[in-house]
């Protein structure tokens, strides 16, 4: 699929369609999306969606270990490390 002139991959697993959030990220910076990743993984609003998806759709959710995780959003250190800031696709 191909938005503001940027084209953005579509896979298919387990017969569920995904959109490339590293495509997406591109446009915001086309040299390295990580950040523009890592900016939008930060926020509050990010990390409560992420956790009400993981509710509706992980039955192994640890809640607990969660809420957790979510006080630290906002702190000065609070950082997000995942693969998915590297080059492959997410």
């Amino acid at each position: 699929m191909k938005i503001q002139n940027i084209e953005i991959s579509l896979q298919s697993f387990n017969e569920k369609d995904y959109i490339s959030l590293t495509d997406m990220a591109r446009y915001k910076n086309s040299n390295d999306p990580r950040f523009a990743i890592q900016n939008w993984m930060k926020t509050r609003y990010t990390v409560d969606f992420l956790g009400l998806w993981e509710q509706m759709h992980n039955s192994d959710f640890n809640r607990v270990e969660f809420d957790t995780f979510k006080s630290e959003v906002g702190a000065n250190g609070f950082v997000v490390y995942s693969s998915i800031f590297g080059d492959e696709k997410c």
